[in-house]
């Protein structure tokens, strides 16, 4: 039937790439064209549980920026992270943006377990989603391709005792989770702006509802990390039965035969005329300072 006619073409076809050389190709597919909505939100909520930590939450309120104009802070991240993946690392906006990665990082004292961490929610995350909500299931061989495509991403941006596999990337995350997960009000005050910034996405008589529909789906150790209190058990599996019963439903349709552009999203509104992937995030300079990268090189070009 090709892969426009056989709801299961996408998976084939990654299926028949490798893991290792094809990673981006295999994620671009995973994200763009099997998964995109899905992988969206997972995305979205692991940048939320990063607030938990301490170090990172009470830093993002520090800077501001998350708190006084969260929809660009939200944009530039999402617009970053998707030129890697949607031009390549190799690209000339994939360099770009790990290099505006790299600026930004290296203006604060960031651990680098922390960046480990924040990598592992982007490991980790998408494929708990996907197993729990999605259509279908990812397959070893994809999820062995998104690690490799964010262990390469970690090496760009100078990020250390990356884990070598998914096992190691999520028995990372739930270790630093079980130690570090801690009530900030500065973490607090991020996470409080993040959700008002979900809330607009939808028509206002339903905000209030959908407030609660995200706190209703996050982990109840990441709840009591914000001291939000839990939603009654009803709405907790009325939330979670809803995101099912969607991926029951999206197994019926036909596969997606044109990539999802995170730039047309109606969720990014501060750049309606366009943008410069040099000139997204924050540029945080002090007098004498080098506004250059401070972590990684960003990446050579590919030789062909």
């Amino acid at each position: 039937m090709g892969i426009l006619g056989d709801r299961y073409g996408w998976r084939d076809r990654n299926a028949g790439l490798s893991a290792e050389t094809d990673h981006e190709q295999i994620s671009r597919t995973i994200s763009q064209l099997e998964f995109p909505w899905d992988v969206q939100q997972a995305l979205s909520f692991a940048l939320f549980r990063t607030y938990a930590v301490p170090t990172i939450g009470r830093l993002l309120a520090e800077t501001d920026e998350f708190v006084e104009a969260t929809q660009k802070r939200h944009d530039d991240t999402a617009l970053v992270l998707d030129a890697v993946l949607r031009d390549g690392m190799e690209s000339p906006d994939g360099r770009s943006a790990v290099r505006r990665m790299n600026q930004m990082h290296g203006s604060y004292d960031i651990s680098n377990a922390d960046m480990v961490y924040v990598l592992s929610t982007f490991v980790v995350m998408p494929v708990r989603w996907i197993s729990r909500y999605a259509w279908r299931d990812l397959t070893p061989h994809e999820v062995k391709a998104s690690v490799t495509y964010y262990r390469r991403l970690g090496r760009l941006m100078g990020i250390t005792d990356v884990p070598a596999d998914f096992a190691g990337f999520e028995a990372f995350l739930e270790d630093h989770e079980a130690r570090e997960f801690a009530f900030d009000e500065g973490g607090r005050a991020v996470a409080d702006a993040t959700l008002e910034l979900f809330t607009t996405f939808y028509p206002r008589p339903l905000r209030p509802a959908m407030r609660v529909f995200a706190v209703a789906l996050m982990d109840e150790h990441l709840r009591r990390a914000f001291r939000y209190d839990d939603p009654p058990a009803w709405v907790v599996r009325l939330a979670h039965t809803s995101l099912t019963a969607r991926g029951r439903l999206v197994r019926l349709l036909p596969p997606r035969r044109r990539p999802y552009d995170l730039r047309a999203s109606h969720r990014i509104r501060s750049y309606p005329g366009g943008h410069l992937v040099e000139q997204l995030g924050t540029f945080p300079v002090t007098p004498g300072s080098d506004p250059g990268p401070a972590r990684g090189p960003a990446p050579e070009p590919q030789r062909r």
